[in-house]
């Protein structure tokens, strides 16, 4: 089966590679196609598969809950490989790259918490908030995590004294180091 999948990946063109220890298709230097051999049956996943029209509805998502774009198709026999559906399907997932039809990742978007402390300040200096404002998330999120890591609350004054001329400035905490 891997044999046979693996002639008709190469004989449309796409390019070779390993990748996670399996085979993986490339078009135009983008993973298109992987290939590999389980307990139970060989797959072929999709990375962009969730494009594809899958009017067979033969791919499956294997990860629910954690991929949105990739899709797998099983084979637990070779009788179950017909080829001009794979060569299909490939073709649709060449046309898809080839125009940009692409599904990125979500970002994990953790809300911002500022310490009181810092909120304080911020809430009672306008200039100060409007800086802190304009600062990278990351830089927003630097600052506040070195403060909520100090146990007393003398220390949190003391960083958030040291850190109120850094944001004034719009320098990150580690700016200095990058």
């Amino acid at each position: 089966m891997l044999v046979l999948l693996r002639g008709v990946l190469l004989n449309l063109g796409l390019e070779e590679t390993i990748k996670w220890s399996s085979p993986v298709y490339m078009y135009q230097g983008k993973n298109l196609v992987g290939l590999g051999a389980f307990k139970n049956y060989v797959g072929l996943w999709f990375f962009q598969g969730a494009t594809l029209k899958d009017a067979s509805k033969f791919l499956i998502n294997a990860q629910e809950g954690k991929t949105t774009a990739m899709r797998q198709w099983r084979f637990s026999s070779i009788n179950e490989i017909h080829v001009s559906y794979v060569i299909a399907y490939v073709q649709e997932a060449i046309q898809n790259q080839h125009e940009g039809k692409v599904i990125l990742p979500k970002k994990n978007v953790k809300p911002l918490l500022i310490p009181k402390e810092l909120a304080k300040i911020l809430q009672d200096d306008a200039q100060l908030l409007k800086h802190f404002e304009e600062l990278s998330m990351f830089q927003k999120r630097e600052f506040c995590a070195y403060i909520s890591e100090a146990k007393r609350d003398s220390t949190k004054l003391a960083r958030i004294s040291k850190i109120v001329p850094m944001i004034l400035e719009s320098k990150g905490l580690n700016d200095a180091y990058r």
